[in-house]
């Protein structure tokens, strides 16, 4: 039986802009939100954060858990081309 597995991408915008930040952050969120897979790209101009998980990423969740570290996240519109 074959079982299709949807994943749901979420794109931010942030303020972080060093590697050992970023490191941190996602030790943070794989503690916080265990089943998201996260990476950033720092050479990106926006500072990009993508997030993937099983279910519809909670943006409201995210940008309250990088505020209490005193940093920001926005999330990027999905453009489809």
């Amino acid at each position: 039986m074959y079982t299709a597995y949807v994943t749901m991408v979420e794109v931010f915008k942030t303020n972080i802009t060093s590697e050992e930040k970023a490191e941190e952050i996602l030790l943070s969120l794989k503690r916080e939100f265990p089943l998201y897979k996260a990476n950033f790209d720092l050479e990106d101009c926006d500072n990009i954060l993508r997030c993937e998980g099983p279910n519809a990423i909670e943006v409201n969740m995210m940008q309250a858990f990088f505020e209490a570290m005193g940093f920001w996240i926005e999330p990027l519109p999905n453009e489809v081309s």
